[in-house]
């Protein structure tokens, strides 16, 4: 059992847990922040994707010994005083869910490209939302939210 504190949407919070647990159940079951899906527990979805210094990851394959060095930002931690970020309003506004199982996920893996590349070609998209997957289909709204959201000059 580790003793960590953890920076998660830009708060410092306490966990005791074993240093092997995936960052994916500490955010849902000890910290009750359950926008991040579990999908698939392998990596493979993108259902569970956070932002590990500002770099999107798969946090059911991040232990949380690995993820107390960083900046962790959540699904819950794009918002900004009761405001939807630009890619959130994006997704809402171009109607990119169906089920909305995967948005969290797919809301985070744009993010994570936007503020990395804020202009982003199509294949860089492509790249970037590589791995989220939809089981609905709705990637052509999907690239038409990040398109939005990369267009609205708001920050990401």
């Amino acid at each position: 059992m580790g003793h960590y504190v953890l920076s998660v949407n830009g708060a410092r919070v306490r966990v005791d847990a074993p240093d092997s647990e995936p960052l994916l159940y500490v955010l849902r079951n000890r910290l009750h922040m359950t926008g991040t899906k579990y999908g698939c527990g392998e990596g493979q979805c993108g259902a569970c994707t956070v932002l590990l210094d500002g770099l999107a990851m798969r946090s059911c394959l991040i232990p949380l010994s690995a993820a107390a060095k960083t900046t962790i930002v959540t699904i819950e931690g794009l918002e900004e005083n009761g405001k939807l970020s630009a890619v959130q309003q994006a997704f809402l506004d171009e109607g990119a869910m169906q089920c909305g199982y995967c948005t969290t996920g797919m809301v985070m893996s744009a993010t994570g490209l936007l503020r990395q590349t804020p202009h982003p070609t199509d294949q860089q998209i492509e790249m970037a939302m590589n791995g989220n997957i939809c089981r609905c289909g709705t990637y052509p709204r999907i690239v038409a939210a990040i398109r939005r959201a990369e267009l609205s000059g708001e920050a990401v």
